[in-house]
């Protein structure tokens, strides 16, 4: 039999999930040396961004049960496949847990007999655990992503503020031995942070409250360079008592922020969206759009959030609780339209359970094999069975690409 050419490997291989490739990495030298080729490392790059997609994450009693769904490829779809990925259990953080480039970061997490900030793949169930804040328990934590270097990072702030010099803690991820260090440049002072980041191209922005005023500037931190800046963002001064709606997003490769708020449209009660788009970062010119969405009986109705925009411009509003009809909307403001799709098994596995819990989106996630998993994170969570959303038996978990 003649040995299959390596084309065809790769041609197969570049279609499977990143957790499948790293398995099949550790069969032969021959199949290490050709998985781990740059070759196939961008094939696998370019296919798995062309099919981003939807990172679900229930939060109930203290754990964390992961799950994702492929994003629409078409504005005709009105339904789409759960896959089950891995459960993390031991929450007690006041903060919920932060995203950049396929990790998770979360402040404190009980994964032994003490509580410590924890990084992880849930896909894979791959995790590091950090080492502790000791003077700063209650630390927010930002998860930030530099990819000309390939390196996570973690910025924890201190609340409240006491010592500019000791504001801020970085600590980088897959260097050897962890730690946190306080000795980076410093951060001119403001309060404190009023929303969770968002790292874009290799940049961590934040919204905060400056000093002795209540005027909003959005922090910057440079993941690479460890450098800070302020963007002016007054923009956001109504939102300072506030922010429980508002999320900073990617929109398009541009720092945004979204918050809503329902309006009455005659005898209906409509949902309107405001969203402000960063056009020149030098200038700190912000530009704001609103718009009114269409009527839709399902989103009237339940409680909602905004999880992000998608890389083609979609914003994105999913339930925040479980339910036995789970729903992800995709609102599409050049075309003023709103596409409902139902995340079939999500609502109906989780309350079969127990009782309902909180949902976290997040968008655009892609899987990138040229961040090293087995370097970044050493540990293994296990899984836990799930139920099959096609017939309601326990079954491992798979993915559908």
């Amino acid at each position: 039999m003649e040995p299959i050419p390596t084309d065809l490997i790769i041609e197969i291989f570049s279609r499977l999930p990143a957790k499948s490739v790293a398995g099949f990495r550790t069969l032969s030298k021959h199949w290490a040396s050709t998985l781990r080729s740059p070759g196939f490392t961008e094939l696998f790059q370019t296919r798995s961004s062309n099919r981003p997609r939807l990172l679900l994450a229930a939060e109930r009693n203290g754990e964390w049960l992961f799950f994702s769904s492929p994003q629409p490829q078409n504005r005709y779809e009105k339904s789409s496949h759960l896959d089950y990925h891995t459960k993390f259990s031991g929450d007690v953080s006041r903060y919920i847990c932060s995203y950049a480039s396929g990790l998770v970061y979360f402040p404190d997490l009980w994964l032994s007999k003490d509580a410590s900030p924890v990084i992880c793949n849930p896909i894979t169930g791959m995790y590091e655990s950090l080492p502790d804040l000791m003077r700063y328990r209650n630390s927010r934590g930002f998860l930030g992503f530099d990819s000309i270097d390939k390196q996570f990072k973690v910025l924890s702030e201190a609340y409240p503020f006491c010592d500019q010099r000791e504001h801020h803690e970085i600590l980088s991820l897959g260097t050897g031995e962890l730690s946190w260090r306080s000795n980076i440049i410093s951060c001119p002072a403001y309060d404190r942070s009023l929303s969770e980041g968002i790292c874009i191209n290799g940049v961590l922005y934040y919204l905060a409250q400056t000093v002795g005023v209540s005027s909003s500037v959005i922090i910057c931190f440079d993941v690479r360079s460890e450098e800070f800046k302020f963007i002016d963002a007054e923009c956001f001064n109504d939102q300072v008592d506030d922010t429980s709606e508002l999320i900073l997003v990617n929109y398009v490769g541009k720092l945004g922020g979204i918050n809503w708020k329902y309006c009455q449209a005659g005898e209906r009660r409509t949902v309107e969206l405001s969203m402000w788009v960063l056009e020149d970062v030098e200038k700190h010119e912000w530009v704001k759009y609103v718009y009114s969405l269409p009527e839709n009986e399902v989103l009237d109705s339940c409680d909602f959030s905004v999880a992000g925009v998608t890389t083609r411009g979609d914003i994105v509003l999913c339930m925040k609780y479980t339910c036995k009809l789970f729903y992800v909307f995709y609102f599409d403001p050049e075309r003023n339209t709103l596409q409902s799709v139902e995340i079939q098994g999500f609502g109906t596995n989780l309350e079969a359970v127990e009782n309902r819990g909180r949902v976290y989106a997040f968008v655009n996630h892609v899987e990138d094999l040229r961040v090293d998993d087995a370097k970044q994170l050493k540990s293994s969570i296990s899984q836990v069975k799930h139920l099959c959303s096609c017939c309601n038996k326990v079954s491992q978990p798979n993915y559908h690409y």
